[in-house]
């Protein structure tokens, strides 16, 4: 005999009188007053009384018209997990990553809902840190837009619809037949991959070639780098140890490459006490208003056209020439204050630029040589990892992909229909891939145009890694069970690429630590 449960007292100690209560809900009569025989309309106060007839009237006829309120049974847990108290809530360890940015985080997870990010006090370059990123990406596990299985884009004309693939497996076969008959060249087409175990993954795929992209790009600074001999690659920058800083237009505070980092390594300089009563010193050239600048010491604006003659003009006054080329007196006068003060702090001294142009970061790099700052506050053994495309690479595919040589075309984590500067022309060169395959979160504007959508995890849900530097390790673990029917799109890559004879991500990340004996930090 199954138990019996009561929903309230009057429900154990008066039944009947409880069940009479309950059919006639509304029987008192409703307090309609200045009614007379001219009617509710000419009445004295009709306005309010009107309204409350007509939401009772209302009321009362959905729920006469409603079917009965399907009862919901409460089950308790059958095995309940260990150190679980209902309402308290439990912490996690895992890592933020969105379009390359990495911020090792604390998840707050209440009955098994993760309600509540914070910055990691245990990641070293960040120091428990966070960004407003960071700390709304919570929503975007709940949102209700993300696309929550695989999809198959069937077009006929102008008529286009997306049907659902049931299971993994079907689609596993449809677009690996797909791959195989269409022949050309298969390109991986992502935002910056941070992950080693990713970067694994993706150099197992027989044949495929691997673009990186990204809407904000460090292409300029990564060529430079290369073409002063330190490597395509952008170093750590230690603002905390400088005690002069020169910015050309790079919102270092803001939204320049690490933030969160540099605000952390920017404000111990800028703390004075008893034990040191010196501060920093912040000079900003810019030509438009930033969160950088406003905090600024000393800021000069200029056109942004003339960034590249303001970092000549600086180099040239750092090494005993003249800022001739400069008309506007003040800003003349501006170069050549933060000159000086730049030479008097020789190794102490920090310049940074937010230009893509490779020449003026190349004239930056000449700064930087000129002030001692490399080796110094500029770290070229620790790279960062954060921004890795390359402007032409993107340029290259889409030419590849109008000539018809590109078969097919998986994208992760970019939305070039969106952010690349000439999307029309991605567009047109999308539709000569014969296949075209979406890992992408959310039905975004490239995705609508992708023959597969196969969704990934969100990252409160994905186990993984991330190396924001070199010798710096951060790890995902899940804090909840996926909510829809998504799969990390490594998962697919190691399918359609060797088949299913392969082992699980987590056994990878371990096979990567243990071979990788160089990290310095792991979180």
């Amino acid at each position: 005999m199954s138990n019996k449960y009561w929903q309230s007292f009057g429900e154990l100690n008066d039944p009947e009188n409880l069940k009479k209560i309950s059919q006639d809900e509304f029987r008192e009569e409703l307090p309609f007053e200045g009614f007379d025989d001219k009617g509710l309309i000419d009445a004295k106060a009709p306005r309010r009384d009107f309204l409350k007839y007509l939401g009772f009237s209302t009321a009362a006829a959905t729920l006469a018209a409603s079917c009965k309120i399907p009862v919901k049974k409460a089950i308790p847990y059958a095995n309940k997990p260990e150190n679980l108290i209902p309402g308290v809530a439990k912490y996690y360890a895992t890592t933020y990553i969105q379009d390359g940015d990495v911020l090792p985080m604390v998840a707050k997870v209440r009955d098994g809902r993760p309600i509540k990010l914070e910055g990691n006090t245990l990641a070293a370059f960040t120091g428990g840190g966070t960004s407003a990123r960071s700390q709304a990406s919570v929503l975007d596990l709940y949102d209700m837009y993300r696309a929550k299985f695989p999809l198959h884009r069937i077009a006929k004309g102008t008529d286009v619809k997306f049907e659902e693939v049931p299971t993994f497996e079907q689609f596993d076969k449809l677009v690996g037949d797909a791959i195989k008959a269409a022949g050309g060249s298969v390109v991986l087409l992502t935002s910056t991959i941070v992950s080693p175990s990713t970067k694994e993954i993706i150099a197992k795929f027989p044949n495929l070639k691997h673009v990186q992209y990204d809407a904000v790009s460090y292409s300029g600074m990564l060529l430079a780098n290369e073409a002063c001999g330190f490597g395509r690659k952008i170093p750590s920058y230690n603002f905390g140890s400088a005690k002069v800083i020169v910015s050309l237009g790079a919102d270092f505070l803001g939204t320049w490459l690490s933030p969160v980092e540099f605000a952390r390594g920017y404000s111990k300089g800028r703390k004075i006490d008893e034990k040191s009563p010196s501060m920093s010193k912040h000079y900003h050239f810019e030509g438009h208003l930033s969160m950088t600048g406003s905090n600024a010491d000393e800021r000069f604006t200029h056109r942004p056209s003339e960034t590249g003659a303001v970092a000549l003009a600086l180099l040239a006054s750092i090494n005993g020439g003249t800022t001739a080329a400069i008309a506007d007196a003040k800003l003349k006068k501006g170069i050549e204050k933060a000159a000086a003060d730049l030479k008097a702090h020789n190794g102490e001294a920090l310049v940074v630029c937010g230009s893509n142009d490779k020449n003026v970061q190349v004239i930056v790099n000449a700064i930087n040589n000129a002030i001692g700052a490399n080796g110094t506050t500029i770290n070229w053994n620790q790279p960062v990892n954060y921004r890795q495309g390359i402007d032409s690479d993107m340029v290259d595919l889409v030419s590849q992909m109008e000539a018809g040589q590109v078969g097919t075309l998986m994208i992760h984590g970019a939305n070039p229909v969106y952010t690349w500067y000439d999307a029309e022309k991605f567009k047109a060169a999308l539709k000569k891939v014969k296949v075209t395959v979406s890992f992408n979160e959310k039905m975004d504007e490239t995705t609508e145009l992708c023959e597969y959508i196969i969704p990934n995890h969100h990252f409160l849900e994905s186990w993984g890694d991330a190396e924001p530097k070199t010798g710096i390790v951060s790890f995902l673990q899940p804090t909840i069970y996926p909510l829809f029917k998504t799969r990390p799109f490594q998962t697919a890559l190691l399918r359609w690429g060797l088949g299913r004879q392969h082992t699980g991500l987590r056994n990878l990340f371990q096979r990567i630590l243990d071979r990788k004996t160089g990290f310095r930090h792991c979180i």
